[in-house]
């Protein structure tokens, strides 16, 4: 609050080359200190106009202002430095959890064995990437992309990696605000949160069992009727009648 003659309270010195943003006059003290900073910044060889080139604020500081009324090259600067966990996440996510599995053809054989037991379909590359084609049919593949993302979990050693894949898997899959969140129970989700302070390689082993366990019992059955597991077999078949 100033004083009705235009001067400062008593005890309050607002800081050098403060300016008051609501367009008030300054003190002839700070005035003076004002002109002194933009004089030094012009002396300098090499200083952009307008930059400051002393204190802590560095040589990216963009103006005087203290009221951070202004967009400052340092405030890019941190909006970048905030960016970059991002970007390692979508690294993570794009490079460590892969969305198709490489396999060879299955053989006639193979695909037989598929309606001996679900085990069986998911112990093969081939076999997972036919079930994973049904999934998408009928807009649950979120499973099997779970139970993978788990799977590849339980490889890693790195203790940072652990904790930042299994951050991962909770926001893509675990998480009630992802479009892609499967379906547990509360105890099984209860657990997983309190686990996640400190995540090991096994934190979804119940959550993974459990949606291994829906796949068997709920798809499974319609995949061995499905026209993705027919025709695969009738297209084995008819080549392996001409050879």
């Amino acid at each position: 609050m100033r004083k009705a003659d235009g001067g400062d309270p008593a005890g309050v010195t607002p800081p050098a080359g403060w300016a008051d943003c609501g367009g008030g006059p300054m003190g002839s003290k700070q005035m003076e200190m004002r002109k002194r900073q933009m004089s030094a910044a012009q002396e300098t060889p090499g200083a952009a106009p307008g930059q400051h080139v002393g204190g802590n604020r560095g040589s990216n500081a963009c103006c005087f202002c203290w009221c951070c009324c202004c967009s400052c090259s340092c405030l890019t600067f941190r909006n970048q430095e905030d960016q970059r966990p991002r970007r390692a996440s979508h690294d993570l996510r794009t490079e460590g959890f892969p969305t198709c599995e490489e396999s060879t053809t299955p053989t006639l054989e193979e695909v037989s064995s598929w309606a001996q037991s679900f085990d069986k379909l998911m112990i093969t590359p081939a076999g997972r990437n036919a079930f994973r084609e049904f999934l998408r049919t009928e807009f649950s593949e979120e499973n099997m992309l779970f139970w993978m993302a788990c799977e590849e979990l339980k490889k890693e050693a790195n203790k940072k990696m652990i904790e930042e894949k299994a951050r991962i898997i909770y926001e893509d899959y675990i998480s009630i605000l992802s479009p892609k969140e499967v379906s547990l129970d509360s105890r099984v989700r209860e657990v997983i949160n309190k686990n996640m302070l400190e995540p090991s390689q096994h934190i979804f082993d119940d959550a993974q069992l459990q949606i291994y366990t829906l796949m068997h019992r709920d798809s499974y059955p319609r995949f061995m009727n499905s026209t993705v597991y027919k025709d695969l077999f009738q297209s084995l078949s008819e080549k392996s009648t001409e050879a």
